[in-house]
């Protein structure tokens, strides 16, 4: 199967998709009722999607195509809204966070669905294990060298979104020690992690004509990089972000990453290169491991930076495309969860206050459907 065309789109237009946990209101265990909140929800309002994913307690919605931060918000607040009533009529609730903090893998049912049938014959118990729940954010580009281009200059920017996102520090009831330990099940796929280097739309699709000649792969869906190029939406897809645990942290991210591609493309303050790959690995584990407080190495200079100080010197650059985005109000966010902390020590703090696990899988919940 050859690599389709990109279809050009209009440069740094946005898409989100939010991996949504679905829970029961009686124990806050994941509730197998992904089919009857579709059915509930099918006739909803607004431009934006709501589908189905690989088991049965999570749903997965997409934004329209969006340009601005204030309308982003907006429609992120319409669907969390009209999920909140759905849920409510099934008495079921609707939560973010990368992982659900006590369920077990073993109990988990595959939606039914021939993809998701042939994920689960060909990865065997690890498709249970991927009921883990996160952000892709989709940036528009107008041809594939661009998009591959911007791609590869975003792998230094992947710890940002990774620490700024997390949200998973739980698992099956223990703490991990990780801020992001959704990204360890992510990472157990064989087609996961970074994407080949190439920058230019015929050399990748060489590549994918080798890959798809060894029968390994089939589609595009089969890799599960960090980030994608998604060529029949125009697009490259970051995928590391946990599920944040509200929609307005959410808009925030995705308009922190339109405003550092804006940057990126106008600025080009470096050329993307294959040893920008060297620290990629040990810069994104120190990310899922500790948060804000992870450190990375520049591939160029080899310094080390705390990861915090990075995302304040990057916010600094874009400022000026955050104002000509109208994104100001994301950066801000951006800027005050550095020092307020990241979701994941919000669950965690939660748990410190003496309640159970269910408990503050509950104010979770409550926090996304906005409810307190």
């Amino acid at each position: 199967m050859a690599l389709q065309a990109f279809t050009p789109s209009q440069a740094l237009t946005l898409g989100v998709e939010l991996e949504l946990q679905l829970v029961s209101t009686h124990d806050f265990d994941l509730a197998p009722q992904a089919e009857d909140l579709l059915r509930v929800l099918k006739g909803h309002t607004g431009a934006w999607d709501v589908k189905p994913e690989i088991t049965r307690s999570m749903i997965e919605i997409g934004t329209s195509i969006q340009r601005q931060h204030a309308a982003l918000v907006a429609e992120l607040q319409d669907l969390r809204g009209q999920l909140a009533r759905g849920a409510r009529k099934l008495n079921i609730g609707i939560a973010g966070g990368g992982t659900h903090a006590y369920q077990h893998w073993s109990q988990q049912q595959i939606f039914p669905g021939e993809r998701f049938h042939y994920i689960s014959e060909l990865y065997g118990y690890l498709a249970k294990q991927f009921t883990v729940f996160g952000q892709h954010v989709h940036v528009g580009c107008e041809d594939g060298d661009q998009a591959l281009w911007l791609l590869h200059a975003l792998s230094r920017y992947v710890p940002h979104f990774i620490a700024l996102s997390a949200s998973s520090p739980y698992v099956q009831g223990v703490d991990t020690g990780f801020d992001s330990a959704r990204l360890n099940s992510v990472f157990a796929f064989p087609l996961s992690g970074r994407a080949p280097f190439c920058l230019g739309w015929d050399e990748f699709g060489r590549y994918f004509d080798k890959m798809t000649s060894t029968g390994v792969v089939q589609s595009m869906k089969d890799f599960y990089w960090d980030i994608r190029p998604k060529p029949e939406f125009g697009t490259i897809e970051l995928r590391v972000c946990d599920t944040p645990l509200t929609v307005e942290k959410a808009a925030a991210l995705a308009c922190y990453l339109q405003c550092i591609c804006r940057w990126l493309r106008e600025s080009k303050p470096f050329e993307p290169a294959e040893d920008d790959y060297l620290v990629y690995t040990f810069n994104r584990f120190q990310a899922c491991r500790f948060g804000l407080d992870g450190e990375i190495v520049d591939p160029k200079t080899k310094e080390r930076y705390r990861l915090r100080d990075d995302i304040l010197r990057t916010l600094a650059r874009v400022d000026e495309h955050a104002l000509d985005l109208r994104a100001l109000d994301a950066s801000n966010l951006i800027r005050e969860s550095l020092f307020e902390g990241n979701d994941a020590g919000w669950l965690r703090a939660q748990h410190a206050r003496g309640l159970p696990l269910s408990a503050a899988v509950e104010a979770a919940t409550r926090r996304w459907m906005a409810l307190d």
